[in-house]
């Protein structure tokens, strides 16, 4: 078991690093400040982190590079991981790396390796046991992955092995307070039987008539609702990818090629009249035959992109290697090269330009300029690459009450509205208790008091269920108010996101056994125990990673 990783383990398993590629390439922007990426630029200032060059596009790499492949490899699946979270994970993750030479932690054995593959979700099958064709299907393609060998697969692994022994130094054995444990044990192991009633929001239609001094008070009392942020005007210069497509050729080899890489994006059209595929092992080159002039298409479309990307570049470089300046300079520029800047409605920092779909990518870039940099980056887009030419920033200001009356009016109405579905729900609230006490049913209660209130309510009984064990179609919301709320008795009206109302009736209520003597209570203590170390040991590499950016952080003048 331990020769099989140094055999096999040079191969690549192409969903995940796809995905990775991506991420380390592309998506991750530092917030340390703008370094820019014209050729030759020497405001860059340096910024060490431990053995990393935070400005530098190598340093980044490297960094987000191993903390990319090692999530990945410890999640299984990235998907709903925003690029911030794996940049916090990167710097904590270099933190402790930097511990451990201080610590002197050796090196990771290769039945240390063994032992942690074993326990990595990528590679776990749906028992949640470690599972050998997901391992072989991850060896079998890093064969063809030419950025990640296994020596950078093993030296990640490696690192994470020897960062796991620093955080249990750092968490020690953690300590869970008794009352914690009980407190914890009854909210989770508690059984409840609810009864709820919904109260129809959209149904609500209480009149509401302000006087132009009412608005006028909540215009002046809500100013950050009216409030126009900053915008940005410019333009921008655009280098489209088709204007390159008669300059790529690519031979018979290339586009077959570019279809066996990517075989998913070129799916063979349907045959009504076709039999019935056969489990045999096909051919695969009638299915390219079938689709190779939408497969030769997105490969030129593919050239012509890196094409505009390098034409944005050159006209960036000739820009900065000219010291153009803004004005006649700049025209003269655009006119000797053809080009002509297209100009962009305002925008602000949160919504891109709607001209270039949004993107907020350009509205970082745009943010980042002024008077002494006027020009971005090329930035690449769908249709090809743009180069963003700034001309004012403009600052956040007030508008008049006139300029956003209508606006004022539709939030006071339904600030109103949502004030009276509340004050009302303490009504209902008390009429539904009153009919429970005289023996009603929640739903006969409910039926009741939608009958005398005018406002529509839904009710439901649910199955007994513990808060370990919730039932699957419950609205979240309900189980923020059983904290407080005892058996027999009704919650104040609470309002879901879909704007409903919850009232929620406890029928029964069976608190479990909280001494030590039940089984449940030491486990619980276990898992407090477990968790409470693991949040001090983040919370002392966070502390070593704060202190380690503020060395190499910019002086405030």
């Amino acid at each position: 078991m331990i020769s099989w990783i140094q055999r096999y383990f040079q191969h690549h398993f192409r969903t995940i690093f796809a995905v990775l590629l991506g991420l380390i390439i592309v998506s991750f922007v530092f917030t340390i400040g703008p370094s820019g990426l014209r050729k030759g630029d020497q405001r860059s200032v340096t910024r060490h982190f431990f053995n990393y060059n935070l400005t530098s596009t190598e340093g980044q790499q490297r960094l987000m590079g191993d903390a990319s492949v090692s999530a990945s490899l410890q999640l299984g699946n990235m998907s709903g991981i925003e690029g911030e979270q794996v940049q916090n994970y990167a710097l904590q993750r270099a933190a402790t790396l930097h511990l451990a030479d201080q610590l002197h932690i050796p090196p990771a054995t290769t039945s240390e390796i063994t032992d942690f593959i074993k326990g990595l979700r990528a590679f776990m099958g749906q028992t949640g046991q470690f599972d050998p064709k997901a391992y072989e299907t991850f060896r079998d393609s890093l064969k063809s992955n030419s950025r990640f060998t296994e020596a950078d697969i093993r030296r990640v692994m490696g690192d994470d092995v020897r960062a796991q022994k620093v955080q249990r130094l750092l968490a020690g054995p953690g300590y869970v307070l008794p009352a914690d444990v009980k407190q914890m044990l009854s909210r989770t192991e508690t059984s409840w039987t609810l009864a709820i009633a919904t109260a129809d929001y959209a149904s609500f239609a209480p009149e509401v008539k302000p006087a132009d001094a009412d608005l006028t008070k909540y215009y002046e009392e809500n100013p950050f609702r009216y409030e126009i942020p900053p915008r940005v005007l410019a333009s921008f210069v655009g280098f489209p990818a088709t204007a390159f497509l008669d300059k790529v050729t690519v031979t018979d080899a290339d586009v077959r090629s570019f279809y066996d890489v990517n075989p998913a994006r070129f799916p063979k059209p349907a045959d009504p009249k076709a039999p019935v595929p056969s489990i045999a092992p096909q051919d695969s080159s009638a299915d390219f035959n079938a689709v190779r002039p939408q497969v030769e298409a997105a490969l030129k479309l593919e050239r012509a992109q890196r094409l505009a990307l390098k034409a944005a570049s050159d006209f960036v470089y000739s820009l900065y290697s000219g010291k153009v300046t803004r004005g006649p300079a700049l025209d003269a520029l655009l006119a000797q090269q053809k080009l002509a800047p297209v100009s962009l409605q305002p925008f602000t920092r949160n919504q891109g330009p709607a001209e270039l779909g949004n993107s907020p990518e350009v509205a970082v870039a745009a943010f980042a300029l002024d008077e002494t940099r006027y020009y971005s980056d090329p930035l690449p887009n769908a249709g090809g690459a743009v180069v963003l030419l700034w001309q004012e920033t403009q600052p956040s200001h007030k508008p008049l009450f006139v300029e956003v009356r209508a606006k004022v009016l539709a939030d006071y109405v339904e600030n109103e509205k949502t004030k009276r579905f509340v004050e009302m729900g303490r009504t209902l609230k008390a009429q539904l208790e009153n009919r429970l006490k005289a023996g009603d049913t929640l739903e006969k209660a409910a039926a009741a008091v939608s009958s005398s209130s005018g406002v529509k309510l839904e009710a439901k009984t649910l199955a007994p269920f513990t808060e370990q064990n919730p039932p699957q179609d419950v609205d979240p919301s309900v189980f923020g108010t059983l904290q407080n709320l005892e058996k027999g008795r009704v919650s104040d009206m609470t309002l879901t996101q879909d704007k409903k109302g919850l009232l929620v009736y406890a029928l029964d209520k069976k608190i479990p056994d909280l001494s030590e003597a039940n089984l449940q209570y030491a486990a619980m203590r276990a898992q407090l125990a477990s968790y409470n170390s693991r949040l001090g040991s983040r919370a002392m590499v966070s502390e070593i990673v704060e202190k380690e950016l503020l060395k190499s952080s910019p002086k405030v003048q």
